[in-house]
């Protein structure tokens, strides 16, 4: 009878530096190929305006305004006592603070006057009107 004792087998060893490597290219993959698209919160039909303009100022806040439904401050919605309250946060945080209006073309006259009244109660010494060119 031949008594041996085992080898041990050492543990394989994980190269893992080449494992990064792979790591690194599939993300670069699939930085290169996928697109990020930017979807608005309202669909809009602007105005048109042979006199537009491209472009708002830096300091502008843009409210949108659809025909029904809650106006929204960028992308927050808000009600029309809570835009009241947020211009005048903005006008005391940046008095050069400016309106930027983007109007449903369905929109009531009311609802862009009582925004104008806002806006005037809040100091706000410049709003416009996004418009799209006219075909």
């Amino acid at each position: 009878m031949q008594f041996s004792t085992r080898k041990r087998r050492q543990t394989p060893t994980i190269i893992i530096v080449s494992l990064i490597d792979v790591l690194i290219v599939v993300l670069i993959f699939l930085m290169a190929t996928t697109t990020f698209k930017q979807l608005p919160a309202i669909q809009l039909a602007l105005p048109e305006s042979k006199q537009a303009k491209a472009g708002a100022a830096d300091n502008a806040l843009i409210l949108s305004i659809p025909k029904q439904g809650p106006y929204y401050l960028k992308t927050d919605p808000v009600t029309f006592e809570t835009l009241q309250q947020r211009l005048i946060e903005a006008v005391r945080l940046n008095p050069q603070t400016t309106l930027a209006i983007r109007a449903d073309t369905d929109t009531p006259m009311g609802q862009l006057i009582k925004v104008m009244d806002a806006a005037k109660a809040a100091h706000i010494k410049v709003a416009s009107v996004f418009t799209r060119p006219a075909q």
